[in-house]
């Protein structure tokens, strides 16, 4: 019986690993934070070259909560949400950045400073999870871009 245990740990160990290796991360980063800022995001792009599957949850150690969101629009005032899962099509790329889909860091243990790095951990639909190291950068919020950019010669 210890055997036939050991074997099937392995099994869906091999199995969990398999589906987190289908996905992969391409250019994380979080958003760093002035000292008293609660809250910070964390942005990357996931590339799912297997089945299709979902983001799920994530953890960090900076934070005491992390939470998957999006942005909507409510009557023409963009609005953050918590959503359930992030799907992840088979053979597409799913982009996490400002003002739409992101990973929210909630009640950072300290201020994310720019140059430094931050753990990740990504769960998947089927149990399996990613751990990843995030650069932690400048990003200016949703918005601001295109304000700056409209407004910059007047």
């Amino acid at each position: 019986m210890t055997r036939l245990s050991i074997l099937l740990t392995t099994l869906c160990l091999s199995i969990s690993m398999a589906c987190a290796a289908e996905i992969s991360v391409e250019q994380p980063f979080a958003r760093a934070t002035p000292p008293g800022q609660p809250n910070s995001a964390a942005f990357m792009q996931l590339v799912n070259k297997g089945e299709t599957t979902a983001l799920v949850a994530a953890k960090s150690s900076v934070a005491d909560v992390v939470e998957l969101h999006t942005h909507t629009n409510d009557e023409g005032v963009m609005r953050m949400r918590r959503i359930e899962q992030i799907e992840l099509p088979a053979g597409d790329t799913t982009v996490l950045q400002p003002g739409g889909l992101h990973v929210m860091l909630i009640g950072l243990k300290q201020p994310l400073q720019e140059g430094s790095q931050i753990d990740l951990s990504l769960e998947f639909a089927d149990g399996s999870q990613q751990q990843i190291d995030l650069p932690v950068q400048m990003a200016m919020p949703a918005g601001m871009q295109m304000q700056q950019h409209t407004h910059g010669g007047h």
